[in-house]
């Protein structure tokens, strides 16, 4: 099935590349509301599980061929991969959505590309100029500036329940140099193959512990929101990771990270239609943080 997936997006066109960036900015711009409409019904460690577990089951069938090709020496950072890459960020993403918004989060995702630089440069010896620096600032201070962005007064609740968010974008930053360092000459697809696996076992463990296999699945809107679970994970975890890679090998690492830009879009636009409250200061906090994402992106590029 991804077979044939990547195979159809991987004409050299530039119609075929802004095609699939235009999916994946959905897709994972869907991401935050698709957390909120499961959490409807389910717990956030519930939400969690599932798209885990789901993610899992899709990429079951490489897995096998992973565990044969993966060096027995890698497996351990594979794993560390995969709790940096996934499975911590999807517990952090939807307990920080108990609080906050979907578009307040997708707007503290932005946030990813500046912390994998400074994490880059006190961790991983990566050279840093003087652009990135100015990313890396300007992208802090559309951060900062989100807690007054807000209507109403500033809850320090919240704040906490939004340093969450921040936690993830920093174990996204550490995974891109974990794998770059450690994992480069294994293929994406078996790394997240591989570490999935692993993880169904704990996710069913998680599940059984919170009494999901109790609820009543057939009442509530409950199947709804395993759904919208199960969607989380099978598409915006498994499907859109494999597209995500095949865009960076057909169109290069610089045009992927562009996804960047279109994730909070998207989820800002569907927190709109779901009626969340989103001000004119925090879309100007997005903007000053892209700002600072696309200094830091510019630079790459001399």
């Amino acid at each position: 099935m991804y077979d044939i997936c990547a195979n159809f997006f991987f004409l050299k066109t530039q119609t075929s590349k802004w095609l699939l960036f235009t999916l994946l900015s959905i897709i994972w711009g869907s991401s935050f509301i698709l957390m909120k409409i499961g959490m409807q019904r389910l717990s956030a460690y519930q939400v969690a599980s599932i798209r885990i577990l789901s993610a899992g089951l899709v990429m079951l069938p490489f897995a096998v061929k992973g565990w044969k090709l993966v060096p027995k020496n890698k497996i351990l950072m594979v794993v560390v991969a995969g709790l940096l890459g996934n499975f911590f960020p999807a517990y952090l993403y939807c307990l920080a959505e108990i609080r906050i918004d979907s578009s307040l989060a997708s707007i503290l995702n932005a946030l990813t590309p500046l912390c994998a630089i400074i994490i880059g440069v006190a961790f991983f010896q990566l050279k840093i100029t003087w652009q990135k620096i100015l990313g890396v600032i300007v992208g802090f201070a559309g951060l900062a500036l989100l807690p007054f962005a807000a209507e109403g007064e500033i809850s320090f609740t919240n704040l906490s329940y939004a340093a969450l968010v921040l936690v993830a974008t920093v174990c996204y930053g550490t995974n891109v140099h974990v794998v770059s360092r450690y994992l480069k000459e294994i293929p994406s697809v078996q790394i997240a193959a591989v570490a999935f696996s692993l993880f169904i076992p704990v996710c069913l463990t998680i599940l059984a512990f919170t009494g999901f296999f109790s609820l009543p699945l057939a009442q509530n809107e409950i199947p709804f929101s395993i759904l919208a679970s199960f969607i989380l994970g099978a598409l915006g975890t498994a499907l859109a990771s494999v597209w995500f890679y095949r865009l960076v090998k057909t169109a290069g690492s610089i045009f992927a990270s562009l996804v960047t830009y279109g994730i909070p879009s998207i989820a800002v636009l569907w927190g709109l239609i779901f009626g969340e409250k989103i001000t004119i200061t925090e879309i100007g906090c997005l903007f000053v943080i892209l700002t600072g994402v696309y200094l830091v992106n510019k630079s790459e590029r001399q």
